[in-house]
């Protein structure tokens, strides 16, 4: 009772500094309450997911979708659902974790792990954060490059300043930038609901690959870079912070009922993110592999191939999709550092400072002329080696009742994490194993 008082208390007073949700947190103490019925009592809580699942449809996802689906035609579906089941798993870990202790998953390591085991995985999850938002704001940039004909370094610049509007927003609380994430990931999935529609895909073959495990030759690379540009381990942490103190719970009944609700919001979040990474790869596999176009290597090349094969319209759509993913993976990847810095460390930097900082090697990157594509891939693999240095403290705090009281994990809930960790780390070591035996 003690440890939940706590949590209320420094809850309720970070809640009270935000006057502009406090309509979001009214509506949904009044559901817990009873009070609110029917299924638009969900709404209030609807968001942090929506927020995460950004991440798994970022401009890595683009690279490593479209290059799966050009090379290896429908054959890494089952990739990407088995991965889109792995996100779910852990988001729902860590959104249940902020719910639980009124902390986030960096503030747990700082507290409970040995200095030296925090400091490592410190400097783990700032080297997936500065990926990550290399490939964040490389794609963004590559959205404005396509959609207006300006220099790459130029759209670059242009990035920066539209994600410094985006992170501006958070001083009028959380439900206006969540409802500007909603927006944008919307404008993404219609944009490859369209795509899709254009590309007249086979339905048996997605069926079929959809649920039947393959790989072979180079595959594993690109299997590895879509699970690392899936499961991303910057918003494993992020979740934790986006609700540890959205909505109190005054007791475990409550505790409970939130993360029910917390559940609804992740199950549309990350299945709306699923159907969209199955779409981006679809629309590869029907129009760049069924025509012959196998080596499409970077995402200027699929627009280049989309305008002839679709029509303009496809390219102009394409390119939206990629600048919206871009711009919103970015701003939520400047926030998933800002609260990885302060949990592990407890330093504080203004986030203008921080997306200051990490524009500078994307900048350099584009401004040198590197492959933006080549770069966006890479990332995600450094993603996917990050994976288990985020989820393995997840997993271990997540079953410790003293840690969690009535939100402790089951014990399957338990074995599946450890499940999906074996896998991540099983494929990680078959990419090892290929890239020094010269096999990719």
């Amino acid at each position: 009772m003690a440890l939940m008082a706590e949590r209320v208390k420094g809850r309720r007073a970070a809640q009270a500094v935000a006057v502009g949700d406090r309509r979001t947190v009214a509506a949904a103490q009044a559901t817990l309450a009873g009070k609110s019925r029917g299924i638009w009592r969900v709404l209030p809580f609807l968001g942090p997911a929506f927020i995460a699942s950004v991440a798994y449809i970022d401009p890595g996802n683009f690279a490593t979708n479209i290059q799966g689906g050009s090379a290896f035609g429908y054959q890494l579906l089952w990739v990407i659902l088995a991965s889109n089941l792995f996100a779910v798993l852990l988001q729902t870990l860590s959104a249940k974790l902020g719910i639980a202790t009124g902390h986030n998953l960096p503030e747990i390591c700082a507290k409970y792990l040995p200095r030296r085991v925090n400091l490592g995985l410190w400097l783990m999850a700032e080297l997936a954060a500065m990926a990550t938002d290399l490939a964040e704001f490389v794609g963004a940039s590559l959205g404005f490059y396509l959609l207006l004909h300006i220099p790459l370094f130029l759209a670059g610049l242009l990035t920066g300043v539209v994600t410094f509007l985006l992170l501006g927003m958070r001083r009028f609380g959380f439900r206006p930038l969540e409802a500007t994430i909603i927006v944008l990931v919307a404008v993404i999935a219609g944009s490859y609901l369209i795509e899709v529609l254009l590309a007249k895909p086979d339905a048996g073959q997605i069926a079929l690959h959809t649920v039947t495990p393959l790989l072979s030759g180079n595959s594993v690379l690109l299997a590895v870079g879509i699970l690392g540009a899936t499961v991303m381990p910057h918003v494993v942490y992020l979740h934790s912070a986006l609700t540890q103190h959205r909505i109190v719970p005054g007791n475990d009944q409550e505790a409970r009922r939130v993360f029910r609700f917390e559940q609804v919001d992740i199950w549309i979040a990350m299945g709306l993110a699923g159907l969209v990474n199955g779409a981006m790869l679809i629309m590869a596999a029907s129009v760049f592999f069924g025509h012959g176009f196998t080596a499409i290597a970077t995402i200027q090349d699929a627009y280049r191939t989309l305008i002839p094969l679709l029509g303009p319209a496809a390219g102009v759509v394409f390119a939206l999709a990629l600048l919206a993913s871009g711009l919103s993976s970015s701003t939520v990847g400047t926030m998933a550092g800002q609260v990885i810095m302060q949990g592990f460390t407890g330093w504080r930097i203004p986030n203008w400072l921080r997306r200051l900082i990490t524009m500078l090697p994307a900048l350099i990157v584009l401004g040198v002329g590197v492959d933006p594509t080549a770069t966006l891939v890479i990332s995600q693999v450094v993603l996917s080696f990050a994976l288990p240095f985020a989820i393995v403290p997840l997993l271990l705090f997540t079953r410790r009742r003293d840690i969690m009281g009535a939100l402790v994990n089951h014990r399957l809930t338990s074995l599946l994490g450890a499940l999906v960790t074996l896998v991540i780390i099983a494929l990680n070591l078959l990419l090892l194993w290929q890239v020094f035996s010269g096999l990719v």
